[in-house]
């Protein structure tokens, strides 16, 4: 009277199907992160790459506190900035945002 009847379910897969249901989506998300996310900072890392390794002394550079200044001296990982008459300043190389070339 208060026990109800229990039935059997029917028979489904082994279990791989299910598995391989569920890893679908995990692996559209990493796809959609790497072209949205991991790719275009890659992209935008060798591009400063470059640009920092091509300083050269007479370029305009701003640095990423927003220094402005022009270059004097380029050294292997630093650079000497002129930011007024006689006030000149040691800079790393990393820390620049902006490079204007003296031609341009």
């Amino acid at each position: 009277m208060f026990i109800s009847n229990a039935y059997a379910q029917t028979a489904g897969s082994a279990g791989g199907g299910d598995f391989l249901t569920a890893l679908i989506p995990w692996v559209f998300i990493i796809i959609i992160f790497y072209f949205l996310l991991i790719r275009p900072q890659q992209k935008r890392v060798k591009q400063h790459k470059e640009m920092v390794g091509s300083v050269a002394k007479g370029d305009k550079v701003v640095t990423q506190g927003g220094i402005l200044g022009k270059v004097t001296k380029v050294a292997e990982d630093e650079v000497t900035v002129e930011i007024a008459k006689d006030v000149k300043i040691q800079v790393i190389k990393s820390t620049l945002s902006d490079v204007v070339k003296k031609g341009a």
